[in-house]
């Protein structure tokens, strides 16, 4: 099948082109840039590949899918255009700015009649995968409590406006990965550290409990103003916990110019010293990781697409994520423990 890509900034660069180009179930028929630097960048890492000047001109030369990795305030308008030219869609997160948009979303992709899904890549986190082993097996028990930090010393990329924001950003992907771990969340207690003033004023850091219908209590945090660098997943239960410590295997690897349809190996395999622990009454041991590859992404949207089964990410997933995102942000204002709305 025939894919696009909407923009090549790093996103488009680093978490889907390499992706795209190693499932070989998809053949990229080009990526929308205005940017002579970065249609010089696309023809070093896919030649032959063909730069277009737009969205229409790209579905024009012929795609079965778009995937939409441009900045979040452009990303409403393209995802609708793609929608309404009946071509399926891939939106890269933040979703939407708000519930009420992404209801707008997923009700054009209804009347469309087209596959509309989000790249919550970080479902093929190497950690999150090893971590669900260990949830799988049993060896913890009744879960009680998690606590997961994503920070990224990476301030320059903290986009201001009130479009964008860390919690929007990287607050999407914990917020996912809790709730596909421990189930939907009723309850939200926020809080948001802002830098900036006026209209450039964002939240650069936050804290969120999430309390989960099945009664687990989570807790995420994340900053990319505070100078930091720190992954970690720790889950509590009945019969011990389990600790990661994980780099961001994937990413890493592509900054280091590795490819994953040319890697060697097992792709998204952390290394031994780094595995996660998990101490219960038999003692304490590593976890041998499960590797992670985002390509599995776009395996799986091949399948939906072929078979018509469920996508990858479904809507009513996002769209439970963002009225979370929602409420955290309601409660970091008012100071107020915020209910998700059924």
């Amino acid at each position: 099948m025939r894919i696009g890509l909407v923009g090549f900034g790093a996103g488009g660069r680093l978490s889907h082109l390499p992706y795209i180009q190693a499932a070989a179930e998809w053949s990229l028929s080009g990526v929308v840039t205005g940017s002579a630097e970065r249609r010089r960048v696309l023809a070093a890492e896919a030649p032959g590949i063909p730069a277009y000047s737009s969205l229409d001109d790209l579905i024009d030369a012929g795609v079965d899918a778009v995937v939409v990795s441009t900045p979040p305030q452009t990303r409403r308008e393209l995802v609708l255009r793609a929608l309404e030219r009946r071509v399926h869609v891939v939106a890269d997160k933040p979703f939407a700015p708000d519930a009420a948009t992404g209801r707008e979303l997923r009700d054009a992709a209804e009347r469309a009649d087209r596959v509309l899904t989000v790249y919550q890549n970080r479902r093929w986190d190497t950690d999150l995968l090893t971590l669900r082993s260990v949830l799988d097996s049993g060896e913890l028990g009744d879960v009680w409590r998690a606590h997961f930090v994503l920070d990224q010393d990476d301030p320059a990329t903290l986009e201001p406006g009130a479009a964008n924001g860390l919690l929007r950003d990287l607050g999407a992907h914990v917020v996912d990965q809790l709730t596909c771990l421990f189930g939907p969340v009723v309850q939200v207690d926020g809080h948001l550290d802002r830098v900036g003033s006026g209209a450039e004023r964002v939240d650069g850091s936050f804290s969120l409990g999430l309390h989960h219908a099945n009664g687990v209590y989570s807790t995420a945090t994340g900053s990319k103003v505070c100078r930091r660098e720190e992954r970690a997943m720790t889950v509590y239960g009945s019969s011990g916990s389990y600790d990661s410590r994980m780099s961001d295997v994937q990413i890493d690897l592509v900054r280091a110019g590795r490819r994953p349809a040319s890697f060697e190996g097992e792709w998204g395999l952390e290394d031994e010293s780094r595995w996660g622990v998990l101490s219960t009454a038999a003692g304490r041991r590593t976890v041998k990781p499960v590797p992670g590859d985002y390509s599995d992404f776009y395996r799986s949207l091949h399948r939906a697409l072929v078979d018509g089964t469920e996508p990858p990410v479904r809507l009513d997933q996002v769209l439970h994520t963002v009225a979370v995102l929602d409420a955290a942000r309601e409660s970091a204002d008012t100071g107020r423990r915020v209910a998700i709305s059924s």
